[in-house]
């Protein structure tokens, strides 16, 4: 994730995490997983090299409906 602004879209999805209302380690743990979720499918898609960290956030809402799928059929 040494990329250019990389470290911004997860500041970013870190704060948003915390004006949530979660916790300071909640939130760094559950951002930093989502972060890498998505620049593991972005480097997927275009290799390392064509990662950019838009690329990152762009692919954030199908990390959290994925995520969100998961807890909620942990739940039942």
């Amino acid at each position: 994730m040494a990329k250019g602004g990389a470290g911004d879209v997860l500041t970013g999805i870190i704060a948003a995490l915390l004006a949530s209302g979660h916790s300071s380690l909640d939130a760094a743990i559950i951002g930093v997983y989502a972060h890498g979720w998505a620049g593991d499918l972005v480097a997927e898609e275009q290799g390392m090299r064509g990662t950019r960290a838009g690329d990152i956030a762009d692919k954030l809402g199908w990390v959290w409906k994925k995520m969100e799928t998961y807890n909620m059929a942990k739940q039942r």
